[in-house]
């Protein structure tokens, strides 16, 4: 822990101009990232008498171990140099308002034969009808699920609805009533953009006519004493009456607004957003964030709306008008930031009086629960997760507390298509951004402890590489004070060689056999058991079989990609981009083997003669195929893949 006074600029140093300034660690990492009118009046503030700082605010500066600065032409320059600087650093200390996703929105695809209706994400397309954004994704696919039943338009990709076609026989959508199933022919092509329309109109907003007609139907049928088509009506009117009031008229029908409030303590801020298009509010999101210092309302909101705005991809998606609380800091400038990355004018105010008021006292009360909810939950999260830290560090004698634990697994089938994982945990947590996965080949997957030890060898030289550089955002993350190995004492000695060999030292090391739950010490000839209700012991259970559940998810990848590979490899005239096209079309190398010559020419690049070709060779590597049950696949049996990005392979 470093004195703030070791590394203070001399008096006169820091100029008077605006600019941005950076903290840095003894690693050269930057750790905080500031702006200021002033540069020597905001330094000077954190030199102070560190008892009147905020714990944030202490924790930060005796963190790092120096401090530099850029001067900058104005308070619109600094803005914008200080959210470059926090995208690219990601500095720790810094308020974080984006999650990784962009908006969630329903569209339809209006440039295709048969439209189809879809919930994305990403950039928009010419030719296709979006509505929303939408938070969260539930939310939209609730109202389409709903909304299919009025209008059963197609919603399945195109592999799908091509599979569908050539069998002649729809999917579930199409037998369960979702779907009108265009694929085979059920309805045709006008009558299905008719449908297709009238879900635009409804999502439009035009809800008048379409209610008229199916209460005329519904009176009409009962009328006719035909019972059971005029309960099916009752029910679409019910079901389009329920998205009318989700999407219900909150201000005029003109208003496109983001409406931003927050609620904040000492330690944290959560926000909250409604996006209001058409009068209506389409969507809510949230964040709950740290404070790293007592900075001002108004410089809260400044860099909450530079950061939600600046990455977004589709600039039509900024609305005209921003509402929030209190007027942003540099409210000029951070409305022709906006307005810069818009392409036409966008507006930040503070609402008076009125319909904008009242919404806008709403968002503020939701962002208070969501605060009180958080704290309710962190409150009785955070016990249990120091003391299942502390009671491992106890446990294993760690002379420092357990900020990192880094957990490595390795999976394969009988030798082959070796793989293995890293998964991560900060202070309790799981951070799946820094998971990684590593292909294992050569000498090194001829046994475990061989690929243990190369996997933590590549790691670890990585870690040196990226310290020598001075890194300031590693890719591979930060030096771990654990590492747990999944397995016995071959598997944790075959780890501690490799930081030996590497000359890595500090970073504690053990293993956790399956068996009986062991924890397994270098050197020690007996395991250390650890109770069974221990929190210590949940929290390497935990991080393990995330390890093993992430190498098992790779494996199975590359297990189907070598077996497509294989299939497909010794055919003569097929190369790669034909390959992943066949597969895209068809889906799996079955879905090959069931297509016939004229449906294979179908694909781009696949003539008369390839087209043959390829269905006489997987024709006779089927008669040829025998699949003897594999006793080693018991050891992957129930496994998911769900839930974690992957990272890049290492």
């Amino acid at each position: 822990m470093a004195d703030p006074r070791s590394y203070r600029p001399a008096p006169g140093e820091i100029p008077l101009n605006p600019g941005v300034y950076r903290f840095r660690e003894p690693t050269g990492r930057v750790i905080y990232v500031g702006k200021a009118k002033s540069l020597r009046s905001r330094l000077n503030s954190y030199f102070a008498d560190p008892s009147a700082l905020t714990p944030k605010t202490r924790q930060m500066v005796t963190t790092a171990s120096s401090v530099e600065w850029t001067v900058v032409g104005s308070e619109l320059e600094a803005l914008q140099l200080e959210y470059t600087w926090i995208k690219e650093y990601a500095p720790r200390f810094n308020i974080m308002f984006r999650d990784d996703k962009s908006y969630p929105y329903l569209a339809i695809s209006m440039n295709e034969r048969f439209p189809r209706v879809q919930v994305t994400r990403g950039d928009k397309r010419r030719g296709v009808k979006y509505f929303g954004p939408f938070y969260p994704a539930k939310a939209i696919r609730e109202t389409m699920d709903t909304m299919l039943r009025v209008f059963p338009v197609r919603s399945c990709a195109a592999g799908v609805f091509n599979r569908a076609e050539r069998s002649g026989r729809p999917c579930l959508l199409g037998y369960i009533g979702k779907c009108s199933a265009p694929c085979v022919g059920r309805i045709s092509q006008e009558e299905h953009r008719e449908l297709a329309e009238g879900f635009a109109e409804f999502m439009n907003g035009r809800t008048g006519p379409i209610i008229r007609d199916l209460t005329a139907r519904m009176k009409e049928a009962a009328a006719s004493q035909d019972f059971e088509l005029a309960a099916r009506l009752r029910d679409d009117l019910a079901a389009l009456t329920r998205v009318f009031e989700r999407n219900a008229v909150v201000l005029a029908d003109s208003t496109n607004a983001d409406l931003f409030a927050f609620a904040s303590d000492e330690l944290e801020s959560s926000v909250q957003v409604f996006h209001v298009r058409d009068g209506r509010i389409r969507g809510q999101r949230g964040w709950v964030t740290e404070r790293v210092e007592d900075i001002s309302d108004e410089v809260l909101v400044a860099q909450l709306l530079l950061q939600v705005y600046s990455d977004m991809q589709d600039a039509e998606r900024i609305p005209a008008e921003v509402l929030v609380p209190v007027a942003p800091d540099a409210n000029e400038e951070v409305e022709r930031a906006l307005s810069e990355l818009r392409g036409s004018r966008v507006v930040v105010r503070v609402p008076r009086r009125g319909e904008k008021l009242t919404l806008l006292e709403t968002v503020k009360e939701n962002a208070e629960q969501a605060l009180a909810l958080h704290k309710s939950r962190r409150s009785n999260d955070l016990t249990q997760r120091s003391a299942a830290l502390t009671e491992l560090q106890e446990a294993l004698g760690a002379p420092e507390p357990l900020m990192r634990i880094e957990c490595y697994d390795v999976s394969h089938v009988q030798g082959t298509n070796v793989v293995a994982s890293m998964t991560v945990v900060e202070d309790g947590l799981p951070r799946k951004g820094e998971y990684r996965r590593f292909s294992i080949r050569g000498e090194a997957a001829r046994d475990d402890t061989a690929s243990m030890y190369d996997v933590i060898r590549r790691r670890f030289s990585r870690l040196l590489e990226e310290e020598a550089a001075n890194k300031d955002v590693p890719r591979f993350g930060y030096r771990p004070n654990l590492v747990v190995v999944d397995g016995g004492p071959p598997q944790v000695a075959a780890a501690v060689s490799a930081l030996e060999d590497l000359g890595i030292e500090g970073v504690s090391v053990v293993g956790l056999a399956k068996r009986l739950e062991e924890v397994w010490l270098p050197e020690d000839p007996f395991p250390l058991v650890l109770p069974r209700a221990s929190q210590g012991l949940y929290l390497l259970q935990r991080i393990r079989d995330e390890a093993h559940r992430f190498a098992i998810a790779y494996h199975r990848t590359k297990r189907s990609r070598s077996m497509t590979a294989s299939a497909l490899d010794d055919i003569p005239g097929l190369g790669p981009a034909r390959k992943t096209a066949l597969i895209a079309e068809f889906g799996s190398v079955a879905g090959l083997r069931a297509a016939s010559a004229d449906e294979l020419m179908r694909v781009k690049g696949v003539g008369p003669a390839l087209a043959e070709t390829i269905a006489a060779r997987l024709a006779a590597e089927e008669g040829s195929e025998d699949s003897p049950d594999d006793p080693s696949e018991g050891e992957t049996a129930g496994e998911t893949e769900g839930g974690t990005a992957v990272a890049a392979d290492a």
